[in-house]
């Protein structure tokens, strides 16, 4: 990527990294269903009534607001709510680089390359670590519902990755506003069905400032700029070149849930975190080195 492009990935994965802190902040007095709701609410209203809609078929933008409203935000909060720390869903959510590449390659026939194998291996191995860690003790870093969850919002993730590739360039903007809206519905019925009206009540009344700053960071911050700049990007360039600058997330996730919840970091923690972000780093350099060795070779 040109070199504006790789600071724009890096303004993106720093404000999801240290999201995750601000998630768990706003799930201390919101539940998850709820909470993402209004999250996508605020990304839609009032964009939707001041943005024309994108060129973009209905399917498509619909499909790309539930994957990602309900198939990764609904799934990672519900997690975050009691079953995975923090840092740790920082990590798991970046196997959304593997869905991503794995979607593209049953789609469009890319190909998975040698050392794209490798780094899936490391990337597995990580999550391997973490999931020999599982317990269902009050607290723990990780149940393996948790687990489970941040991998299907990983899914969720990918699959929205896959609809932004397919629509190119687009107002970017517009296509998040637009999306957005699709995302709320659904996420409303969950809060109903799984966490009541009297819940959704109680928590509405309530909410301090410090609930209400985290679902405008999540409107504004993460989705209107961290997903629009995101969407722009892989309109761009090709899927394994952008998704792997997702590497950072982990960094600045679990730095800030070290500074600024008190997250212990293990030394399984941080041997996960390695794996996990070895393979990522593989995928994105892999290619330039084995290139670099043949060259000399030669």
């Amino acid at each position: 990527m040109p070199a504006t492009h790789l600071l724009l990935a890096l303004a993106v994965v720093f404000v999801w990294g240290t999201n995750f802190v601000v998630i768990k902040l706003g799930l201390h007095e919101l539940p998850p269903f709820l909470f993402a709701a209004l999250r996508f609410s605020l990304s839609a209203v009032p964009l939707v009534f001041l943005i024309r809609r994108p060129a973009v078929p209905w399917g498509k933008v619909a499909a790309f607001g539930v994957l990602l409203g309900v198939g990764q935000f609904g799934l990672l909060f519900l997690a975050m709510r009691h079953d995975i720390s923090p840092g740790l869903a920082s990590l798991v959510i970046q196997s959304q680089v593997f869905f991503t590449i794995g979607l593209a390659r049953w789609q469009r026939g890319e190909r998975l390359r040698r050392e794209q194998g490798v780094a899936l291996a490391l990337a597995l191995a990580g999550i391997g670590v973490i999931a020999v860690h599982i317990t269902a003790a009050p607290g723990a870093a990780v149940t393996a519902t948790g687990l489970a969850l941040v991998l299907g919002a990983a899914l969720g993730w990918a699959g929205a990755n896959t609809v932004a590739r397919s629509v190119g360039r687009v107002d970017v903007l517009a296509f998040m506003a637009w999306s957005s809206l699709f995302a709320v519905p659904p996420l409303f019925a969950l809060s109903a069905l799984a966490e009541g009206p009297a819940l959704m009540q109680r928590a509405l009344m309530h909410a301090s400032w410090v609930a209400w700053a985290a679902v405008l960071w999540q409107a504004v911050g993460n989705t209107l700029f961290g997903y629009g700049v995101w969407n722009w990007l892989l309109a761009r360039h090709p899927a394994a070149v952008v998704t792997p600058s997702a590497l950072l997330v982990p960094v600045f996730g679990m730095g800030a849930a070290s500074l600024l919840a008190s997250e212990a970091l293990p030394g399984w923690k941080l041997l996960a975190a390695a794996l996990v972000m070895t393979g990522l780093a593989i995928n994105l350099f892999g290619d330039r080195l084995l290139r670099v060795l043949q060259g000399r070779r030669g």
